[in-house]
């Protein structure tokens, strides 16, 4: 039961304290303005908190910084956790989203409106 309280402070924070890219693209993101996909922010799934997930569609995407060129190794295991449980990851830097916010913007429609090929993911989340 610690781990949901921690996990549930730590994408609170995260929330709060998002990046530039973040938080631009959580502007459009939000309120179902992609093609009515439900897009969550600091998402949990698992043990893992990811920047955006759209659960109807077994999407999430991610904004990667610099810390993102040292962290390989950790970042294939998180990768490879989100496939098994269904999901497909698009994965930008944040300068592109910063930059090219409409190639990345259409790209994620794309994805929404693409089915995905795997069976839907479990409801991860509050305690799961």
């Amino acid at each position: 039961m610690a781990q949901v309280g921690f996990m549930r402070d730590r994408a609170r924070r995260l929330r709060r304290d998002q990046t530039d890219a973040e938080r631009k693209l959580w502007s459009q993101l939000r309120g179902r303005q992609v093609n009515g996909a439900k897009f969550r922010r600091q998402h949990s799934i698992g043990h893992y908190i990811v920047d955006f997930c759209c659960q109807e569609q077994g999407l999430v995407v991610e904004f990667d910084g610099a810390q993102h060129t040292v962290r390989t190794e950790s970042d294939q295991r998180r990768t490879a956790f989100l496939i098994q449980s269904g999901f497909r990851i698009l994965r930008f830097w944040d300068h592109d989203a910063l930059v090219n916010t409409d190639v990345v913007m259409q790209q994620i429609a794309e994805a929404v409106t693409t089915p995905s090929p795997l069976p839907s993911p479990p409801r991860w989340g509050r305690g799961e």
